[in-house]
């Protein structure tokens, strides 16, 4: 992977101060290019935009991705390129305790990034990032392709799967003609793994915190199936989707899954185990789950689109996967936080050589 042409262009991240925001920023400025960020305060003191420092590194502006007049100014000023749009609610169990956040956050918002897109003078190429869980879940064990029927049990796979449609809306109706050069893409990637993700209800984090804390992990759905990734993965699938849009060669299609192979998908007592090995600590124990909340129990992804036109694929085995993601948080306290992104970016890299 060479993302050396990212070097001097002016990127818009929208959610740079979220978790997979902040390593893409990171990323991003590694590769020389001027990021500038647009996103709300990070939630916790220890998040990977925090400790890595990143608000001293690159263009941060702070505000709701629903304040149109806020972010027709950031468009206006910095004139990016390239658009990121990442910002989102992003938990299905926040999002039936706010339904309504949740959608004005995921549909709306999404709306507002598009028509900024769509009136700006400079940017070129919007990669709008949603997840997995945009597709219409059967439970059938059969991996999902980017053309299956999208829909949504919960509040947050359906404002996921909504924001695909208004996209979509958008790519048909005002971005079909390529001779106006603009590019619009959504990707797909879900259950993504990496340090300095402190967010409540995701695994990980938990399993971290009751580790520090000398606490048993509390495992709630322990047989439940994921695709398990490390964040620098499908982030490479998009930079790598970004790169070829600038260099000439934006595909056809106009929708991505990038997932891990069909090894790493695996259940969460699977995960829990790993972690407690790579830590070198920990105790679970798993209690039923007696919520009314729906969630699916198996979801795979066919990152075949990817692999066939990108030229992108998954490179880490499940091993390396949890192990590299267990050394952030086992190492977090010690050195530079940004230099160790770094170094696993470059640790990542070095698996495509």
């Amino acid at each position: 992977m060479d993302f050396s042409i990212f070097k001097n262009k002016k990127v818009l991240i929208t959610g740079h101060t979220g978790f997979k925001g902040s390593w893409l920023g990171i990323w991003l400025n590694h590769c020389g290019a001027k990021v500038i960020g647009y996103a709300l305060d990070p939630q916790h003191d220890k998040d990977n935009y925090v400790l890595a420092g990143l608000t001293n590194k690159i263009k941060d502006y702070r505000g709701d991705i629903r304040n149109t007049a806020l972010l027709s100014k950031v468009f206006n000023e910095e004139q990016p390129e390239i658009v990121f749009h990442l910002a989102a609610q992003p938990l299905v169990i926040d999002s039936y305790e706010n339904p309504s956040d949740t959608f004005e956050i995921n549909v709306q918002g999404t709306v507002n990034v598009l028509e900024q897109f769509r009136l700006s003078s400079s940017a070129h190429s919007l990669i709008v990032i949603t997840t997995d869980k945009v597709y219409e879940n059967k439970n059938s064990g059969q991996a999902y392709k980017e053309d299956d029927r999208l829909g949504g049990a919960d509040p947050y796979s359906a404002s996921k799967a909504a924001a695909e449609m208004v996209t979509s809306a958008y790519q048909q109706s005002f971005f079909s003609n390529k001779q106006n050069n603009k590019h619009v893409y959504t990707v797909r990637a879900g259950n993504v793994v990496g340090g300095g993700d402190w967010s409540a209800n995701r695994i990980v984090p938990d399993c971290i915190r009751a580790v520090e804390n000398n606490e048993a992990i509390i495992i709630r759905n322990p047989k439940s199936v994921r695709p398990w990734q490390f964040v620098l993965e499908p982030l490479c699938g998009y930079l790598r989707l970004a790169e070829l849009i600038e260099r000439g060669k934006a595909p056809d299609d106009t929708a991505f899954n990038f997932g891990p192979s069909l090894e790493n998908c695996v259940p969460v007592l699977d995960i829990v185990e790993k972690i407690i090995k790579h830590y070198g600590k920990g105790s679970y124990e798993i209690k039923n789950n007696n919520t009314a909340l729906k969630e699916s129990a198996l979801l795979h992804l066919d990152a075949s689109r990817a692999v066939n036109e990108l030229g992108w694929k998954p490179v880490l085995s499940l091993d390396e996967t949890i192990e590299i993601t267990t050394s952030w948080y086992k190492y977090y306290r010690e050195g530079n936080v940004y230099d160790r992104c770094l170094k696993q970016i470059d640790w990542y890299l070095s698996k495509w050589k």
